[in-house]
This record gives C-alpha cells, sequence and structure tokens, in this order.
C-alpha cells in the first residue's frame, strides 16, 4: 500500500515540475541568469506596439519589446528592448517601427550603423523612427491634402 502511495505522489511531483518548467518557458521568463541585454529607445509614438512585440534585424528576430512607458518629462514614448547577448549594436544603430503586412501587428527593425562604439547594457538608441499612420495617410489621400 505504501510503494503505491509513494510512486503516486513522485508521479504528481514530477508533473508539478513539468508543468513549472513549461510555465516558464512558455512564458518567455528568465529564472536562471540573462542571456539578453538592455537597450533603450524613446519614440513620438509606438501606436500599435505591444510588449513582447520582436525586435528584428533583416528579418531575423534578436530580441523582444520588455517595456513601454511614458516619459513624463518630455511625453514621448520609451521603449525597453531586451537583446541578445551575440548581437552587438553599434551606437549608431537606427530602431524603427514597422508593420509586418498590411494589418499585422508592430514590430521594431533596428538597422545596424557603421560605428565601431558599441551599444552597453541600459544604453539607448537615438536614431529612431515611429510608425507610419495609415489612416492619416490614407484620409490625405480620399481628401485630396496630398
Amino acid at each position: 500500500m505504501i510503494k503505491k502511495q509513494s510512486a503516486v505522489g513522485i508521479f504528481v511531483f514530477i508533473g508539478l515540475l513539468c508543468i513549472g518548467y513549461l510555465t516558464i518557458k512558455l512564458g518567455k521568463m528568465e529564472v536562471f541568469g540573462s542571456n539578453s541585454y538592455t537597450v533603450e529607445a524613446q519614440f513620438s509614438s509606438v501606436q500599435g506596439l505591444r510588449n513582447g512585440a520582436n525586435v528584428e534585424i533583416a528579418g531575423v528576430q534578436v530580441g523582444r519589446v520588455s517595456a513601454i512607458n511614458l516619459d513624463p518629462e518630455s511625453y514621448v514614448a520609451k521603449i525597453s528592448m531586451k537583446i541578445n547577448k551575440d548581437i552587438a549594436l553599434s551606437d549608431d544603430t537606427m530602431a524603427s517601427i514597422k508593420t509586418s503586412g498590411l494589418i499585422g501587428d508592430k514590430f521594431i527593425e533596428l538597422t545596424p550603423g557603421g560605428s565601431d562604439e558599441l551599444l552597453a547594457e541600459g544604453s539607448a538608441i537615438t536614431d529612431t523612427e515611429p510608425p507610419v499612420d495609415l489612416i492619416a495617410l490614407i484620409s490625405k489621400y480620399v481628401f485630396g491634402s496630398l
């Protein structure tokens, strides 16, 4: 009788460990250290961008958006991005908010520069480009102001 109860207890314990592992992996949480570094950028608008959005270089994912906040002094959007440690960004890298497809999700595209100086943990990308406002562009075209 005790052997059956022990077997059930071990089975339940292993199941809980598996559920915990999947929760961490699927939630993209970091528990045992980080394989990324944080870089910030400021945009005049981040319309449609969400936490967890991809950060890409040449169409390849190199990180994720980790936070989106409003700077209370300058009223611009401040973005924090976690970039993979094996990706070295120069200090003249440009960040643009792009749309995947016509009405798809927003993501940040990084265009590397040619500088020898590299961005470190907590550095800021200064050259940014906000997303194109398609509604405003279409309305300008429809009403003839273009």
